[in-house]
């Protein structure tokens, strides 16, 4: 009996110790919590989370394309009892943003409330780890959450790239705002905060079971809370929380490096959230490069001779490193800044544009791979010849706007360098290179299968779609072709190469006049107009088809037959019923007949001869997801070359032949016999 008694003092004992070390952190009851740092502190993590030694809580790390969660381990019972309004509940936490390089992150975090902790099915990126393209907007996820978002979606209809947005069932928010908050010293004056500022900012959400009002307010750290929200509205979380809940948060980062972290946390059910011990907090990570030496600055020459020798082989090294890594650095240019990578990180990061970082040549440049040393962020960047100094802030400002195009059928534009003659765009690196390689050039690259064919050509349908009609400004790609599209670690097709685009205010016409592209790839009105539009990608996006589904370039110069024309070999098996026998020879289209001639019909539509008779990507999209039926082309004994050729010569009796009339609605086939 003695050792029993020992033996439940010292477990008393263990117990007590363990419960004491986690108290110095953690506050609990049946009510509340309180986080003043997560050291010794006992939390559901997944994906990159972690929890440092000095005790902040990372959600994600130095890599780019993760998500991430952290749970408090235990459910929430947000009402009294089962059928009751959800309770009063008060949320406050201490977060900051750091940027692994320059001055963005992407794409953000939330706190978040849950019925489930698994979220193995949420995307990262735009989806912030919290859902995904099927689930999101779906009342079946009872997802609330307070989104704190750096980078702007307009697929979601986010304001900027810095903003506070109530999310309910769904990433796009019930209401946003800028981030900010109304300061009480000033007279309730409202002042912005940069959410990427390096610097620990308090955000509160506080929620009245009674008036289902939701309030959210954000301000510095060791700024008490200010009296006006920055977010508020009303919303009956009772029909969205269900009994039982998980509260937590969720981030996840896009092309570029982002590191997320929460310092403090509390809760309080039916009462404010118990307050952060500030002092006890951790302290905010710092990345980067170390600050650079100060030793010359307290060095004293010892001797005149030495001091003279000593400076002037500094000025000669200076001078020479100066030419070495000079730039164009113009003042109309400031406003660009953080969009902009210095040659000399760029320099280092190809080791030296060699060849063995060599990713491929084209007309416009060559295209190397590169790894950031600061950030570790693999990229991709292209060497373009550009002599002009005309419409130069123009010409970066558009360059600026396209990085800040984000969609997952996209390759990120992540900035620019110009150099005397040169300009060098830098890009997210793809792992599995340009789609070009898989369908003609490298044997050891293993074949496509249709399912991944189509996929691709689905993919960049979307991407195509969104420049055209979904982003905030119109923008014409003017150079799509099997080469610019690069394939990311899941075979997924991304749209690159953003060099020759011209973007313009939807609703206006765009005042190009100088033809540029790929021959092959070029709309015939091209020759008399000059001017790119919204139809002359489409032709290219229909050249594009038949590329990716024929297994054969657009122009076949060691082929002298009918093939040497792609578009007028694949017219010619049409003429003949025999459209299916024009899919690459590497692929049996035996289960797949159907999408098959949905690829090829859709192919000759999309780059028919006469503009207004394609489709927009719009319907491109429809018909590609069978949501409309593709119109019925009646075939024509003319070649596509020759009518695009009549048609520029001024035949106009050839815009106008007799045509059937698809479900779309838009006229889009040709007679014979004309």
């Amino acid at each position: 009996m003695p050792g029993m008694v020992r033996l439940s003092f010292l477990l008393k004992l263990l117990f007590s110790l363990a419960l004491s070390l986690v108290s110095s952190t953690t506050d609990t009851g049946e009510d509340q919590f309180v986080y003043s740092g997560f050291s010794r502190s006992i939390l559901d993590l997944d994906g990159a989370a972690t929890i440092t030694p000095d005790g902040v809580l990372e959600l994600t790390n130095h890599t780019v394309h993760i998500k991430a969660h952290a749970f408090y381990p235990s459910p929430w019972l947000l009402r009294k009892s089962p059928g009751e309004m959800v309770q009063s509940f008060s949320v406050s936490f201490v977060f900051g943003m750091v940027p692994i390089y320059s001055d963005k992150c992407t794409d953000g975090m939330t706190f978040l409330i849950s019925p489930t902790k698994d979220f193995s099915g949420a995307q990262a990126s735009q989806y912030l780890g919290l859902l995904n393209k099927t689930i999101d907007g779906q009342k079946s996820n009872h997802i609330f959450a307070v989104e704190l978002d750096s980078s702007q979606n307009t697929e979601f209809g986010d304001i900027d790239d810095n903003h506070i947005g109530i999310d309910i069932y769904s990433l796009t928010s019930t209401k946003s705002n800028t981030a900010g908050f109304y300061d009480d010293r000033n007279n309730g004056i409202f002042k912005n905060l940069s959410l990427v500022s390096h610097k620990e900012m308090q955000l509160w959400v506080d929620y009245n079971g009674d008036t289902t009002q939701i309030n959210v307010t954000l301000a510095p750290l060791r700024l008490i809370k200010p009296s006006r929200p920055l977010l508020s509205t009303t919303y009956n979380l009772s029909t969205v929380l269900e009994d039982q809940s998980y509260i937590g948060f969720s981030a996840s980062t896009g092309p570029i490096n982002s590191l997320y972290c929460v310092l403090g946390w509390s809760l309080g059910v039916n009462r404010p959230a118990p307050l952060i011990d500030i002092a006890k907090l951790p302290k905010l990570p710092h990345v980067g490069p170390k600050s650079r030496s100060k030793l010359l600055e307290i060095i004293l020459p010892i001797a005149t001779a030495i001091f003279i020798f000593l400076v002037g082989t500094t000025v000669i090294l200076f001078v020479r490193r100066r030419m070495k890594y000079a730039e164009i650095n113009e003042d109309l240019e400031v406003e660009f800044g953080p969009h902009r990578f210095s040659y000399k990180d760029l320099f280092h990061a190809t080791d030296g544009f060699k060849n063995k970082n060599l990713l491929g040549l084209g007309g416009f440049g060559k295209v190397y791979r590169g790894l950031l040393s600061a950030s570790k962020l693999e990229v991709a960047v292209k060497r373009v010849s550009h002599e002009s100094q005309q419409g130069m802030k123009e010409f970066v400002a558009e360059i600026v706007s396209i990085g800040r195009l984000q969609h997952r059928n996209l390759v990120q534009l992540l900035g620019y360098c110009r150099r005397k003659g040169e300009l060098l765009l830098v890009y997210e690196y793809m792992s599995n290179g340009s789609l070009d390689k898989y369908l003609h050039c490298e044997e050891d690259k293993p074949t496509l299968n249709w399912a991944q064919r189509f996929q691709i050509i689905k993919g960049v349908a979307s991407g195509l779609f969104y420049l055209h009609e979904r982003w905030e400004k119109v923008v014409l790609h003017r150079d799509i072709k099997a080469s610019n599209v690069l394939l990311d670690s899941e075979m997924n097709g991304r749209l690159g190469d953003f060099g020759l685009a011209r973007l313009y205010d939807h609703g206006t016409d765009p005042q190009t006049t100088h033809v540029v592209g790929t021959m092959g790839y070029l709309a015939p009105e091209l020759a008399r107009t000059g001017k790119a539009t919204t139809q002359t990608d489409v032709y290219a996006f229909g050249i594009f088809i038949l590329e990716v589904t024929c297994g054969q370039r657009p122009i076949n110069n060691h082929a002298d037959d009918s093939s040497q024309i792609l578009i007028d070999w694949v017219v010619e098996h049409w003429h003949k019923g025999l459209l299916t026998y024009t899919l690459d020879r590497r692929l049996q289209c035996n289960d797949n007949s159907d999408e098959v001639n949905l690829a090829l019909n859709l192919a000759l539509l999309c780059a028919h001869p006469f503009c207004n008779a394609r489709p927009s990507m719009r319907q491109v999209i429809q018909y590609l997801n069978s949501e409309i039926p593709l119109p019925e082309l009646i075939p024509t004994n003319i070649s596509y070359t020759v009518l695009g050729l009549m048609q520029n010569e001024g035949f106009d009796q050839y815009a106008s032949l007799p045509s059937t009339v698809g479900s779309s609605g838009m006229t889009s086939s040709l007679s014979s016999g004309r």
